[in-house]
């Protein structure tokens, strides 16, 4: 069992760059084990304009729990893609393209408030279409704008939260098991024991570093600003990162501590 473990966390390791080492924590695979099922996503972009590293300076970074910490925050006297919005703003950062048609973007959702993280969060999961109603599409001049570093790395056991949600079959057996995936009499008796994802992200200068493992045992418009619109990301913010052709979202987090990676 450790041996398995130990040649799919290699596997993820590989096929994310080495951000993402362990994806099956010690324990997780035994003599019950019968199947694994594995993927990896990574991704890395450079920003469309990168940042000047020697204008990174710190500055207060504040918590939701009232304290703030010193921060390296990146800036740019360029236009950005900004809108302003009822309690919150958006910020959209292109990456440069490569060879082929897709344009990927990094979207920065920044509460009002200081504290306000939480309402955004509800708003963006109660609205329906909400991505495709609240994303900037046109350079703004920006007054204040700053936006921190940072480096997340996160490791979950999901199968909780998804039963949670009602998926259930996968993890009880009934139905016929796996029978429709594993071409096999046994296929019927397997079930998902558990389900294990860990993500990494790093955002600096020169742009972005991504990987995710898992592995399972009415149109609204922005507020029309014509002065300067300031951005500045000194407070716990939502972010993600989507391929603007099809609109699929590749990664998503939020930020609570930039330095807490």
């Amino acid at each position: 069992a450790a041996e398995v473990s130990r040649e799919v966390n290699m596997w993820a390791e590989k096929e994310t760059n080495g951000l993402v080492k362990e994806v099956l924590p010690p324990g997780s695979v035994d003599n019950s084990t019968r199947l694994i099922f594995a993927n990896a996503l990574y991704f890395k972009g450079a920003w469309n304009e990168t940042f000047d590293s020697s204008k990174t300076k710190d500055y207060d970074f504040h918590l939701l729990n009232g304290g703030s910490i010193k921060v390296p925050f990146m800036t740019s006297k360029k236009n950005q893609f900004v809108s302003a919005f009822d309690g919150f703003k958006v910020l959209g950062l292109p990456y440069k393209q490569g060879e082929d048609k897709r344009r990927f973007s990094m979207y920065f959702f920044l509460p009002d408030a200081k504290d306000g993280l939480p309402t955004l969060l509800e708003k963006m999961g109660s609205e329906s279409k909400f991505l495709d109603h609240h994303l900037p599409s046109q350079r703004v001049e920006v007054g204040d704008f700053r936006i921190p570093r940072f480096k997340i790395s996160f490791g979950i056991e999901v199968s909780k939260v998804l039963k949670g949600l009602g998926l259930v079959l996968p993890f009880s057996g009934e139905g016929g098991g796996l029978a429709e995936m594993v071409d096999s009499p046994v296929g019927k008796n397997l079930y998902v024991s558990s389900i294990f994802q860990k993500s990494f992200i790093e955002v600096n200068e020169e742009g972005t570093e991504a990987a995710a493992a898992s592995a399972a045992t009415v149109v609204l418009r922005s507020i029309v600003l014509s002065d300067k619109i300031d951005f500045v990301a000194d407070h716990p913010f939502v972010f993600m990162i989507r391929e603007d052709m099809t609109g699929l979202v590749m990664f998503t987090g939020h930020v609570l501590n930039p330095l807490a990676g």
